[in-house]
């Protein structure tokens, strides 16, 4: 998709999606609102959502245009607030389950920053599994981060302990902090989070600044159960939706903004190093509703 605009890549990827609404002739005309429900539901806006923003949409009439505007509502519905100022470094925590590309999110947060002329620190809390901290350390090296790891085994909330005071001493600016992949129904791994969390405060005041949630956006309206289990172990402040690209659920940005109450911080459109993107709750709705 090289070449093309942030708005016409999304458009691609949510080309799947598109293709399961049924969005009637437009103009004002009315559509089957049967065959509309159910497009929104197939296309994972979920079933509670679904049903209110319908519901709204019959009331006002003006049809589809009026669909738009409900769905941006929603959408915008929670708070999107930028983290205000701060005595560097910014701290953000990244997490999820096993299988949604956390880790490559991580090196395509980093990138973004160091782009901005960013010092950045990547800081390898996932202990467990050596081939993540592999995988890190040669995603850094191409984007030009720093890197602090800990040994195998080590207690996460150690490794992050030792980062941050040393990403102070280096002057970081942006500090970003990989947690190991973990199922939400492990409840110890789950409230291991919460201790790296609390001591990441005590370094850095008010850190972790943001704690986002790695999604996969394939997986849809399911991993909201996932979703409720990492806010309940995490001040979440965001969910990053992975390869939106090649699923036909993308009305999960709706569901996560509905029923989670978070916002959407970024969505990844591909592969490669720069399809990560921040998420546009306009441009996400012309996309997904454009024929």
């Amino acid at each position: 998709m090289a070449g093309l605009s942030i708005r016409e890549r999304l458009r691609t990827s949510l080309a799947r999606t598109r293709e399961k609404l049924r969005l009637g002739s437009g103009g004002g005309v009315e559509p089957d609102w049967d065959a509309l429900e159910e497009s929104l539901i197939l296309a994972d806006l979920g079933l509670p959502a679904t049903t209110e923003i319908l519901e709204r949409v019959r009331a006002r009439g003006g049809f589809p245009a009026s669909l738009r505007e409900e769905l941006l509502g929603v959408i915008r519905a929670p708070s999107q607030a930028e983290v205000g100022a701060m005595v560097p470094p910014k701290v953000t925590l990244v997490a999820g389950v096993n299988g949604v590309g956390k880790t490559t999110t991580v090196a395509k947060l980093a990138r973004r920053h160091v782009e901005l002329d960013r010092r950045v620190v990547i800081i390898a809390a996932d202990t467990f599994r050596a081939a993540a901290q592999e995988q890190l350390e040669l995603w850094s090296k191409r984007v030009g981060a720093s890197i602090f790891a800990g040994e195998p085994g080590r207690d996460p909330a150690s490794v992050v302990h030792d980062g941050l005071t040393s990403s102070v001493s280096r002057r970081a600016d942006e500090v970003i902090i990989d947690t190991a992949g973990r199922l939400h129904t492990k409840r110890p791994l789950m409230e291991e989070l919460g201790k790296v969390e609390r001591i990441a405060g005590r370094v850095v005041a008010g850190a972790p600044h943001e704690a986002l949630l790695v999604m996969d956006a394939a997986v849809g309206t399911n991993g909201l159960v996932q979703a409720r289990e990492f806010a309940a172990a995490l001040r979440l402040t965001g969910v990053v939706l992975t390869k939106m690209d090649g699923t036909a659920k993308g009305g999960v940005v709706v569901a996560v903004s509905k029923e989670l109450g978070l916002p959407v911080r970024y969505t990844g459109i591909g592969e490669g190093m720069q399809d990560l993107i921040p998420f546009d709750a306009e441009a996400f709705v012309d996309a997904l509703l454009s024929n």
